[in-house]
């Protein structure tokens, strides 16, 4: 066998040598594509473990919140239950009242001829009782006394007073 041509020999050093280089530049991109991917590797783990740490701190938050809602709501009830049994209570002081309310609107319906009536009254009682003469007219024998005939039957009658009690 003889040995190859220098040139043939040269240009498979350069091509040996070539490729050489092509590995080395792919083995030096490779390792760099390795650490980059070990990077973004570390990066997402560490956003995942923030993310998770996030989202258990919003559960508790929920929870917290639920609670507490929920104790609100506790209390609103009770709060409620209160109010109603108030409100019962005055619908019931006011069906008591009613009636009371409504002799008294009554009452100030009638004060006015209660009025008249009471001044009536007092100018009969400073008038005075009439003299018990039988000689006056009207008197207990005079045709003109107001008698139907049945205060004859009657027992003696008590003589009228006129008064007020206001």
């Amino acid at each position: 066998m003889s040995a190859p041509p220098p040139l043939q020999i040269r240009e498979a050093n350069a091509h040996l040598a070539a490729v050489h280089r092509r590995a080395a530049e792919l083995e030096a991109r490779l390792e760099a594509a390795e650490c980059t991917v070990r990077a973004q590797a570390e990066r997402l783990a560490r956003h995942d473990r923030q993310l998770s740490a996030a989202l258990d701190e919003l559960g508790r938050a929920k929870d917290r919140e639920i609670a507490a809602l929920r104790e609100q709501l506790l209390t609103s009830e009770v709060a409620v239950q209160s109010l109603q049994a108030a409100l019962r209570q005055r619908d019931k002081l006011i069906g008591q009242l009613q009636p009371r309310a409504e002799l008294l609107q009554d009452l100030c319906r009638r004060r006015p001829p209660l009025a008249g009536l009471l001044a009536t009254l007092a100018e009969a009682e400073r008038l005075g009782p009439l003299p018990a003469s039988d000689s006056l007219p009207g008197g207990p024998s005079s045709p003109l006394a107001n008698s139907t005939g049945e205060e004859e039957d009657r027992d003696q009658l008590e003589p009228a007073v006129f008064g007020t009690t206001v």
